[in-house]
């Protein structure tokens, strides 16, 4: 592979044990990925982040708090980059929290099933994702750290957001190129509100080659 730079600013605000940050960028040498840079834009200033995104070829961002990652993504000026030149230059792979933020909403009832908080000191809580695509992700899908996220509780939240939805495990992802959407998978996921989407009522609303992978 290329030069990858990983944003880990989404796990800045979890606290307890980052192991599973650690396994993760293990991973990415286990795959190939043997070039790597770590650039964190909550601590950079702006013409730093910039100049070490300038040459990579995969933008890869991190698991972690949706809403302190969207917070960011905002306030650094990531979010502007992304969808003027990044999408358009890049390959965009979020993992977990990195793929919930591209979605039309980050605060979901979905939420309730993670635990995730709104009440932040300190940041803006932005609502809204980045609506690069017309679908929410939600990740880690019958994960033993997630009990709540179950095939039951998600449907019966489903009927309440007319909404699409894909649910995946940990061994599935989605792939999305100039508006195509492909889920790879070696393990179980859903699909959750597919009757909104005809093939001939369907937008378009992807920028460049937006790949999601948790």
């Amino acid at each position: 592979f290329s030069w990858t730079a990983i944003i880990p600013t989404a796990s800045n605000w979890e606290d307890g044990n980052k192991d599973w940050l650690l396994e993760e960028y293990a991973t990415f040498n286990d795959f190939g990925f043997n070039q790597i840079d770590i650039v964190d834009i909550s601590a950079l200033p702006r013409e730093i982040w910039e100049k070490r995104l300038a040459d990579v070829d995969i933008i890869a961002v991190e698991g972690g708090n949706d809403f302190y990652l969207r917070y960011w993504f905002k306030k650094s000026g990531f979010e502007e980059k992304l969808k003027n030149d990044y999408l358009k230059t890049k390959v965009y792979l979020g993992i977990s929290a990195g793929s919930c933020v591209v979605t039309p909403l980050i605060e979901h009832p979905y939420n309730e099933l993670y635990g995730e908080e709104l009440s932040k000191d300190g940041i803006e809580i932005i609502k809204e994702g980045l609506n690069l695509v017309d679908f929410l992700v939600l990740p880690h899908f019958n994960s033993e750290y997630f009990t709540d996220l179950t095939e039951a509780n998600i449907k019966k939240i489903a009927t309440t957001l007319p909404i699409k939805t894909f649910a995946l495990d940990d061994q599935s992802a989605l792939k999305v190129v100039d508006g195509k959407v492909e889920i790879v998978s070696e393990g179980k996921y859903l699909k959750i509100n597919e009757w909104l989407y005809s093939s001939t009522s369907h937008k378009k609303r992807y920028w460049g080659n937006i790949k999601s992978f948790f």
